[in-house]
């Protein structure tokens, strides 16, 4: 939006000191007429001795010193302004130095160069806390176009895959006319199924980093049974045994958003939990002001360095064929964003007699 040239900031400030200096300068005057030179009679004032001969000695009256005194006070003035606009002018430079370099790293952040910083140096005051707010804007800006550009073409290759299947099948039916068709539909629509999951995947994980939510009060030891009876034929097929434990742990959020968020958890926890015949325990508590979920597994023993990176999209934590029952290696991404969503935190460790320990802490409701 065009907008019609003006005076410069610095120039306001330099007319505005020199405004203040002037009328300083003019209240002094003021003054000195006000308590000194109106007391000054305006007739012939002579004096002396009557008794002797000669005249007597002249005194100023107030006409008298009005003459001297306006032009050198307007003189005065004259000095004031010039003063207050040279001086106004190079202290406002000074002052308004930081908000320059301000706007050039707006200039080029928004030209897209989100890796510059301001940096400015000196003590702490309002430019200086809004340079260093600016920058932690641009470095969060900066990690989130880096994520968001890692997660699209990591999105891109994952939901390539599943196209590119379906193309080859296609093409093999339309060259061998004769082949089993009853396979290759079977075939076609696991691969199908495989690109729904990702495509709700991937909107479930756009929602819950919206944060388009009514928040209500959701039990989490409520959502924990939930999740675990939803998942227990999962469970109970792959022979592992899943614990639910604790108390109420009440948070405000979106109840849906908080089931997914333990329902991927579990699930991942039941799918990673190799060999079979592990356990998962889940555990709930409020204690501080923070409801607490924790998802414990048993399973093969995990790198810490790896564990770091289980939460970024499309990340899976073990190398092994893919099962009807593996995700998307959104679960803990999709994790990660509900409960930042919801003001929480998600840490991630491996267990040191193997396996994988989450914890979800989330504030409690009053």
């Amino acid at each position: 939006m065009g907008r019609p040239p003006g005076p410069s900031a610095r120039l306001k400030l330099a007319l505005s000191y020199a405004g203040f200096l002037v009328l300083a300068g003019a209240l002094l005057l003021a003054v000195v007429w006000l308590f000194l030179l109106r007391y000054v009679p305006d007739g012939v004032l002579v004096t002396g001795d009557a008794r002797g001969p000669g005249p007597g000695l002249f005194v100023p009256n107030r006409s008298d010193l009005e003459r001297a005194f306006v032009p050198r006070a307007a003189a005065a003035l004259a000095f004031l302004l010039l003063l207050g606009l040279a001086g106004g002018w190079f202290l406002a430079g000074r002052m308004l130095a930081p908000l320059t370099r301000i706007t050039e790293a707006t200039r080029l952040a928004a030209q897209g160069s989100l890796s510059h910083r301001i940096a400015l140096p000196g003590r702490q005051d309002e430019f200086r806390e809004l340079a260093d707010a600016f920058d932690g804007m641009l470095g969060r800006l900066e990690a989130h176009v880096d994520e968001q550009r890692r997660f699209a073409a990591n999105a891109s290759h994952e939901l390539r895959t599943p196209l590119t299947v379906m193309r080859t099948l296609l093409d093999v039916a339309r060259e061998d006319p004769d082949r089993d068709a009853a396979r290759l539909v079977e075939r076609l629509h696991a691969v199908t199924t495989r690109a729904i999951d990702l495509t709700e995947a991937l909107l479930l994980l756009s929602r819950a980093e919206q944060g388009s939510f009514a928040p209500e009060p959701v039990d989490l030891s409520l959502v924990a049974e939930e999740a675990a009876e939803t998942l227990l034929p999962l469970a109970e097929g792959r022979g592992v045994g899943v614990e639910t434990s604790g108390g109420t742990a009440v948070a405000p959020g979106s109840h849906p958003l908080l089931l997914q968020l333990v329902t991927n958890l579990l699930h991942n926890a039941v799918v990673h939990n190799l060999p079979a015949g592990g356990t998962v325990r889940v555990r709930t508590s409020a204690r501080g002001g923070v409801a607490t979920l924790v998802v414990e597994s048993t399973g093969a023993q995990l790198d810490a360095r790896r564990v770091a990176t289980f939460t970024e999209p499309f990340q899976r934590g073990t190398e092994r064929v893919r099962t009807d029952h593996d995700g998307a290696g959104l679960g803990l991404a999709i994790v990660e964003r509900i409960a930042r969503a919801h003001g929480g935190t998600l840490a991630l460790a491996a267990r040191p007699t193997g396996g994988l320990c989450v914890t979800v802490r989330l504030p409690a409701a009053a």
